[in-house]
């Protein structure tokens, strides 16, 4: 036998190789876990923002959408019912259709009426 064929040198980097796609796989995963989770912080801080404009008599809606970051203004959409302000943000997607299965709500009250 040929002593080329016994030795395991380079299997190392053939196992790496091998191992990318799933590394990359588990990567993508983590980070669009992370933007799903920074939407949801700019969805509470958007819909606590518009409370409080409506406390000080302020544009809720316009509130809101100030308070949260540039990425996620187009992603925003805010309902405002009474002392309530509701806030729905869709995360970007690193895989098509991940951010809308990923989407955050929050609402926020103003108080009691009156």
């Amino acid at each position: 036998m040929s002593r080329r064929f016994c030795c395991p040198r380079g299997q190392a980097a053939v196992e790496l190789v091998g191992m990318l796609p799933l590394l990359f796989l588990v990567a993508f995963a983590v980070a669009q876990v992370l933007v799903a989770g920074l939407a949801r912080e700019a969805a509470h801080h958007a819909a606590q923002a518009g409370a409080m404009a409506l406390l000080q008599g302020g544009d809720p809606v316009k509130q809101a959408r100030a308070a949260v970051p540039g990425w996620s203004r187009d992603r925003l959409t805010v309902v405002v019912r009474g002392r309530s302000v509701r806030v729905h943000v869709v995360p970007p997607a690193l895989v098509p259709g991940a951010g809308a299965l990923l989407d955050s709500t929050s609402s926020a009250s103003a108080g009691p009426v009156g």
